[in-house]
């Protein structure tokens, strides 16, 4: 049985960070390029949604708070 493991905000960050200095420092070659820039793009999503999940979620919080 395979698990699937969630990436976290954190992850995503680092391999974000990781991908981005291959590609300034010309380690990747053209075929590795648009597989790390769309992998790119999914992190950069992934953070995104996260980001407003919680911003969400704290906003609801701080709603009961007030309420």
């Amino acid at each position: 049985m395979v698990t699937i493991k969630k990436t976290t905000y954190q992850e995503a960050l680092v391999e974000i960070e990781e991908i981005l200095v291959r590609i300034e420092s010309n380690e990747l070659d053209i075929d590795e390029l648009a597989e790390k820039v769309k992998r790119v793009a999914f992190l950069l999503k992934l953070c995104k949604d996260k980001l407003q999940k919680t911003n969400e979620e704290v906003e609801r919080i701080l709603g009961e708070i007030e309420g």
